[in-house]
C-alpha cells in the first residue's frame, strides 16, 4: 500500500485516534449477520477480514491493490484512490439523512455538471443500481469515467472507476472486491447532509510520515 503526503498550511483538529488494520468481529468473538456484499455499515460488517482503517472508511486488503492516500501533514486524508494495474477507483463517503438516500440527487447534479462542461454522460443500470458513465477531456485525451453510488444508513459511498473498468465492469476485478468489502463507520454525531465524512491516516503511518518531515514522496507500509 502506498501513502502520499501532501503539504497543507491549515491544521485540522478533532481526529479519531483509532488506526491500523482492524478485525470487525464483536467483542465476544461473534460476528453479526451481514449482507451478502458491501459496502457495509460498521454495524453489519463481517468479521475475520483485515482492513486498513482510515476512520470513516475501512478498506479490505485485496492482493495486488495499492491504496494511495493523499493527506496533509496532520494526517487528514483528502483523497483515496485504489489502483490495480491500469485501473483505478476513487472513493468518497458522505453524510446522508436518516430517512432517504441521496445518490439519485447527487448523480443528477454530477450529470448536469458534466454536461455543462461539454462531456458526454449517460445513466446505465449497473450492479449497484443506476450508474453514470461519462467521457471527459483531459490533458492526456478523452478519459472514460464510471460513477457508482451506494446509499447506506445515514451515509453514501461514491466510487469513480477509471481505465478499462470505466467501460467494462468485468475489468474492475480486485477493485470491485474492494468496493464490495468496504466498511463505513459514520459515527453518531450529527452532520450536514453531503458533508464528507472524516478520513485520516492510521496513527502509525502518520507518525512515520511526521518523522520524515512530511515528505512529499510516497511512504510505503
Amino acid at each position: 500500500m502506498i501513502f502520499s503526503r501532501k503539504r497543507a498550511d491549515a491544521a485540522r483538529d478533532g481526529r479519531d485516534e483509532r488506526g491500523g488494520v482492524v478485525d470487525t468481529a464483536g467483542a465476544d468473538g461473534a460476528t453479526a449477520a451481514a449482507p451478502a456484499r458491501g459496502p457495509y455499515d460498521v454495524s453489519e460488517a463481517p468479521g475475520g477480514v483485515q482492513r486498513l482503517d482510515l476512520g470513516s472508511l475501512q478498506i479490505p486488503a485485496v492482493a495486488d491493490v495499492e491504496v494511495r492516500v493523499q493527506a496533509d501533514p496532520q494526517g487528514v486524508v483528502q483523497q483515496v484512490v485504489l489502483v490495480h494495474g491500469p485501473n483505478a477507483l476513487q472513493l468518497g463517503v458522505f453524510a446522508a439523512p436518516r430517512s432517504e438516500g441521496i445518490w439519485d440527487e447527487v448523480r443528477e447534479e454530477i450529470r448536469q455538471s458534466l454536461l455543462g462542461d461539454g462531456a458526454a454522460a449517460q445513466e446505465v443500470d449497473g450492479e449497484y443500481g443506476i450508474e453514470l458513465h461519462a467521457r471527459v477531456r483531459t490533458q492526456d485525451g478523452p478519459t472514460d469515467l464510471r460513477f457508482v453510488g451506494v446509499d447506506g444508513p445515514r451515509w453514501m459511498v461514491r466510487g469513480v472507476f477509471q481505465g478499462a473498468a470505466a467501460t467494462d465492469p468485468a475489468a474492475a476485478g480486485p477493485l470491485a472486491q474492494c468496493l464490495e468489502g468496504l466498511v463505513v463507520d459514520r459515527g453518531q454525531e450529527a452532520k450536514p447532509v453531503r458533508e464528507p465524512l472524516p478520513l485520516r491516516l492510521p496513527r502509525e503511518v502518520a507518525e512515520q510520515g511526521g518523522a520524515a518531515d512530511a515528505a512529499s514522496g510516497p511512504v510505503e507500509v
